[in-house]
């Protein structure tokens, strides 16, 4: 560990019980994806104490920039998601959500208040390094909205990095994921209406049986899968709605059901598409029924780049031991849009452990109503955002 990692631990420490703080405030206080509105606000009068200006994106998104005194240009983007889910929280404590129905299940208050911690360290910290640290935080995370009007808006333009985290409560508090290669799935959402005719039961050769068409659909589409596709492949088909019928004795005149498409291949992806769509269109056509076939994309394959990422295991390998970096994990078909910005510019996306066995709600699953983290967690996240944004804007990788 170097003098700057050895200055910046300690203000990590010194400042852990603010970051505490601020990430149990956005627990007791989650918002749905895209009405973060309290959120920005809350986000916007921290960035006031630290001086810092800010812009609005997004809608409910917020940009800032720390720019640093010494020489240099290039510009390294932080990300940090900010959005909850629509869970109840059943795990009790001081700052139990206190929003009914909404829950932070997902981590991102960690995530927030992690990236909030590392501007007060970059912001007090100007005179170390020199370049731009864009800091942005992401609504929309959990339905794919933010990260593309982001996009859109040019927030990732002229960065040469990007860095995310993500919290793992499988993962010791205190250890850290950096893997150089596909890290999560695109996630693409389908629709299929199929359109019948309907006719009483008893005559069923006088209508078109609409429920029995979306039916084969349903179960044939499995077998894109298993065979159609290498059992090597990482790729998965889940159907989660299916909606059919109007009466027990009535020949169904329309049926509809909602799926995903999960890939760790951009080429698999766009063959599994295409499959998809001659396999419904087929089975329609031969009973005489009309569908149609609505695609929305979430976000592409989340790939780590490897320079980025080595850049980081080396960094976190001083700063939390050799045995505390995990370089090979399995991958997730769970996706993120954190991809969008990783495709912008090379970078990394970290999955920092949050559990700890004398705690069980910090072992259960994401999207759980009794999710919590081991709050120690949140030094590791000020620690990889504001020391892989210093030492990359330093050039100290480059040598």
């Amino acid at each position: 560990m170097n003098a700057l990692e050895k200055e910046i631990l300690a203000q990590v420490e010194n400042n852990h019980e603010e970051v505490v703080k601020l990430r149990r405030h956005l627990h007791a206080n989650p918002e749905l994806s895209a009405q973060e509105f309290k959120t920005q606000e809350y986000i916007e009068q921290y960035l006031d104490t630290l001086g810092l200006s800010h812009l609005r994106t997004a809608k409910t998104g917020v940009v800032t920039e720390v720019k640093g005194e010494l020489e240099g240009e290039d510009v390294i983007i932080l990300r940090a998601d900010i959005d909850a889910l629509p869970i109840q929280e059943e795990h009790a404590s001081s700052y139990q959500s206190q929003c009914d129905g909404v829950m932070h299940a997902c981590g991102h208050d960690a995530h927030t208040a992690s990236l909030l911690g590392a501007l007060k360290i970059l912001s007090v910290n100007k005179h170390l390094f020199g370049g731009t640290v864009r800091a942005i935080f992401q609504p929309g995370e959990e339905i794919g909205y933010g990260a593309i009007l982001i996009e859109k808006e040019g927030h990732l333009k002229g960065a040469s990095r990007t860095f995310g985290i993500h919290l793992a409560p499988e993962v010791d508090c205190g250890k850290v994921v950096l893997m150089d290669q596909e890290n999560n799935a695109s996630v693409d959402a389908f629709t299929v209406k199929v359109h019948g005719k309907s006719a009483h039961v008893s005559t069923p050769e006088q209508g078109i049986d609409a429920l029995y068409v979306a039916s084969l659909m349903v179960s044939n589409l499995q077998g894109l899968i298993t065979r159609t596709t290498n059992p090597m492949e990482n790729v998965l088909i889940g159907i989660g709605k299916f909606e059919a019928g109007s009466a027990y004795n009535i020949v169904a005149q329309e049926a509809r059901f909602e799926g995903t498409l999960r890939c760790l291949s951009v080429t698999l992806r766009e063959e599994m598409i295409s499959k998809m769509n001659m396999l419904c269109e087929a089975l329609a056509k031969s009973y005489g029924a009309n569908i149609e076939i609505e695609w929305k994309s979430y976000a592409p394959v989340l790939v780590n780049g490897e320079i980025a990422t080595k850049e980081a295991q080396g960094l976190a390998k001083r700063i939390l031991g050799e045995t505390n970096v995990i370089e090979r994990r399995k991958p997730a078909l769970s996706g993120d849009d954190m991809a969008i910005f990783l495709n912008a510019a090379e970078g990394t996306y970290a999955y920092v452990g949050s559990g700890n066995d004398a705690r069980p709600e910090t072992r259960v699953s994401i999207h759980n109503s009794h999710f919590d983290i081991d709050e120690d967690c949140l030094k590791v996240g000020v620690l990889l955002y504001s020391l892989y944004a210093m030492e990359y804007l330093n050039g100290a990788f480059k040598l």
